[in-house]
């Protein structure tokens, strides 16, 4: 099959550091290339591929300077991938409602991943494309009030194989942190739930311009580079090691997740996971046999002392099993069959009636 991945162009595919969505678009890439298919990334020009790369700009938009309208290129890249569209069989889109407007325009069916959130403005593009095949991430993310034609939910996943398992945590005892420095990411709970345990927590992550604010209020004055530690932004290796060394990994999110990889890395790194049971927690934590789904951050600080029940060995088959990449990506060609199939119902039935 012949397919077109859109990636967005914040950052590379595969990121070198914090990206989830492109993490995703790279390894399904890989994998897809790996089973014969024919693809062409759509993506920054400094991404790694085996796929045919298409871009619009030499580097990922983040780290240009001189880029002060990212809009822009975001058209590029579409007007580029819809003046190809015939060129393929299919178009699997990552980049939200922005491609929803061109999708009309071609023959070639369009998958669109749900990666995002819906507000009250993208709800207006997703109500005018709600036939378009879409694919959630979790069932939580799902919102049957808009009417949207999601034809599955595939999981997100992670390359088992490049995470290291560790056996044991180390000592002393520490908790870890991963994600946005950001309110709905909860590092102000990861930092109470140290404080209130007395161990202490490393946490790593990006600050994003539009959390600079909340970053120094509310977390900044409580980094003493002792009990509470912060990292910055991490790369693959290094969040890794912070999460596989560490008793457990904080999730305590104030928002609904659509899905969270760092619970998966963490697990599979063979450190269970302490989580608000928001979003798509539910779907991805095994409550007692790979971590805790807690509901405020009383229960939180509370299941810290139970962390010792928890198999560490456990938490990687659990990932291995339920999140790998082969999975993912059966469930993508499932879904890629299943609109190509619809595309050519459609057309015979088109055929039929003007014959008729």
């Amino acid at each position: 099959m012949r397919i077109a991945q859109v990636a967005p162009l914040w950052e590379r595919v595969p990121p070198p550091a914090y990206g989830g969505i492109e993490l995703i678009v790279g390894l399904l890439t890989e994998e897809l290339v790996k089973r014969g298919h024919e693809v062409t990334l759509f993506a920054s020009g400094d991404s790694i591929t085996s796929a045919k790369l298409s871009a619009v700009h030499p580097q990922a938009l983040r780290l240009d300077p001189d880029v002060k309208e990212c809009s822009i290129y975001e058209m590029l890249q579409l007007a580029q991938v819809y003046e190809r569209a015939g060129e393929f069989d299919l178009i699997h889109s990552h980049i939200g409602c922005a491609a929803l407007p061109y999708t009309r325009l071609t023959k070639t069916p369009t998958v669109h991943t749900l990666h995002g959130i819906f507000t009250p403005d993208n709800q207006n593009m997703y109500g005018y494309a709600k036939a378009q095949p879409y694919v959630s991430i979790s069932n939580a993310q799902r919102e049957p009030r808009l009417g949207l034609n999601c034809v599955a939910t595939v999981y997100n996943s992670i390359d088992v194989d490049s995470h290291q398992f560790f056996p044991t945590p180390d000592q002393p005892a520490y908790l870890a942190f991963l994600g946005r420095m950001s309110p709905e990411k909860g590092p102000q709970h990861a930092i109470e739930i140290a404080k209130a345990t007395g161990i202490p927590l490393k946490m790593a992550g990006k600050v994003d311009p539009v959390d600079v604010e909340f970053f120094d209020r509310e977390i900044k004055p409580l980094i003493d580079g002792e009990f509470i530690q912060f990292l910055g932004e991490a790369d693959h290796y290094m969040k890794n090691n912070l999460m596989g060394h560490a008793i457990a990994t904080l999730f305590p999110i104030t928002w609904r997740e659509p899905f969270g990889l760092v619970t998966i890395e963490s697990m599979a790194a063979g450190t269970p996971v302490i989580a608000m049971g928001l979003g798509a927690v539910p779907e991805i934590v095994s409550h007692g046999d790979n971590g805790f789904i807690c509901h405020t951050v009383a229960e939180c600080i509370a299941a810290v002392s139970q962390i010792p029940s928890i198999s560490r060995w456990a938490c990687r088959k659990y990932v291995e099993s339920h999140f790998g990449v082969d999975s993912m990506t059966d469930g993508y060609e499932a879904v890629y069959r299943q609109v190509m199939a619809e595309k050519f119902s459609r057309n015979g039935h088109l055929q039929m009636a003007r014959a008729a």
